[in-house]
């Protein structure tokens, strides 16, 4: 039976991948173009938008807020930028989807604001902890509230005012960052952010394109309020969360080789690459320009004979989105695969620690969960059910694991994949794998 939807994966074994494509364009960038165009000054317009679930319940969220936003169309968007005090209070509460990026952000940006406002979402996103964002943002004069167990709907009041602070995090989160980030460009001073280990920069270099005044220092991010924000052009690269699959799935088929275009390289998101480098994959990297900031390139990949290993803590955060492929990968290789530090994983779309050892188990594959990581031995992958239990990265983690497995793959709870990569199964069968979708019995 499905979980969180009705849309199945089939995927047939074997195959291969081959052939020159482009993934969609990056949903942390689109997220963060759409809010920051919103409050610049002028016009911004925005090409390779991903017009996926979570960035579109950003886009409606802003049109409610009162910005006029053309599109998307063909992946381009034209915002009204409205400046940083022109939002205007939604008719009701925003709802966010699925989209737990949406709701962190906005919990920063709408902090600041004259106005009142409720953050809602769907069933999972209702679930998933929000306390280490407000509790900074607290500290900051909002005036913000979880539901008794720390998650949404989060409720903002308008605050007398908004203070800059020095706030050192415990657990490194761009999400959180980026919330007190947005957040400072309402706050009276400056407000520093310190990161105990690297993650996801897109909000600082956005700022930057947009002219805010915001400073990087190592591990030290800092912004100061009542910067002027010019409207600015945002070209969003490739996914590489989304070329992650299609990485992973051409280094464990049988033979053929890919290559991703105009692919976002940026260095905070770059560990799956590394990582799978450590593993033995063949992956080769031409870097090609850089757009707004961001740099980009293109991505071949053949197969290889992959290696078990102990995944550098160091690596984690920048590439805690692709853990769930990158778990294939380790089922695919030669020797054991440990990852420890990742406790975040636990608190995703769904705890992708507990729901991808069930799978790996129930194709064959020894997967002990930790507390913070996991431990995959690699071996003979065979055919079988498993869940994604709503998670569209889980989905289409375990729908590449058809190249290599001996029997056919039949998930349940595929309907979230539209979240972040639109067009995936059709993508996904233009390359060469076996897989089709089907609406499965409720």
């Amino acid at each position: 039976m499905a979980v969180n939807g009705t849309r199945q994966f089939i995927i047939e074994s074997g195959g291969s991948l081959s052939g020159t494509f482009q993934v969609p364009g990056d949903k942390s960038i689109s997220h963060r173009a759409v809010m920051l165009g919103a409050i610049a000054e002028g016009g911004t317009e925005v090409s390779g938008f991903l017009e996926g679930d979570d960035a579109m319940a950003t886009l409606a969220a802003m049109r409610a807020l009162g910005v006029s936003i053309e599109g998307p169309h063909a992946g381009r968007l034209r915002i009204a930028g409205v400046g940083r005090h022109g939002l205007k209070p939604a008719a009701a509460a925003l709802d966010l989807g699925n989209s737990g990026t949406s709701m962190r952000l906005f919990s920063g940006l709408l902090a600041g604001q004259r106005f009142a406002t409720q953050l809602v979402g769907d069933q999972s996103l209702m679930r998933r902890p929000m306390r280490r964002v407000t509790e900074p943002l607290s500290q900051m004069g909002a005036m913000i509230q979880t539901a008794a167990q720390g998650t949404a709907p989060l409720s903002i009041e308008p605050a007398a005012a908004l203070r800059g602070i020095d706030y050192s995090m415990p657990v490194a989160s761009a999400q959180v960052k980026s919330a007190l980030l947005l957040a400072g460009l309402y706050a009276e001073g400056r407000t520093r952010v310190t990161e105990p280990a690297v993650s996801r920069d897109h909000t600082e270099r956005m700022l930057q394109a947009f002219g805010a005044d915001v400073a990087v220092d190592g591990p030290h991010v800092s912004v100061t309020g009542d910067a002027p924000m010019e409207a600015a052009a945002v070209s969003v690269p490739g996914d590489i969360s989304s070329a992650a699959f299609f990485l992973v799935g051409a280094s464990i088929a049988g033979g053929g080789s890919i290559t991703l275009t105009h692919v976002g390289l940026n260095p905070t998101r770059t560990g799956v690459i590394d990582i799978l480098r450590r593993m033995g994959a063949r992956i080769h990297v031409e870097a090609d320009e850089t757009d707004a900031g961001e740099p980009v390139g293109t991505l071949t990949v053949e197969p290889a004979a992959l290696q078990g290993i102990d995944i550098p803590p160091e690596l984690v955060p920048l590439a805690i989105d692709e853990f769930p492929t990158i778990f294939i990968a380790a089922a695919c290789a030669t020797g054991v695969t440990t990852l420890r530090g990742a406790e975040e994983l636990r608190v995703k779309e769904s705890d992708r620690i507990a729901v991808m050892a069930e799978g790996l188990t129930a194709l064959g594959i020894e997967a002990e969960p930790l507390a913070d990581g996991i431990r995959i031995v690699g071996g003979a992958m065979h055919g079988g059910a498993v869940q994604a239990q709503g998670d569209h990265r889980i989905a289409m983690a375990f729908a590449m694991a058809g190249l290599a497995a001996d029997g056919a793959i039949t998930i349940d709870g595929c309907a979230e994949v539209d979240t972040s990569f639109p067009g995936f199964v059709e993508l996904a069968q233009g390359a060469g794998l076996r897989i089709r979708s089907q609406e499965s019995a409720a």
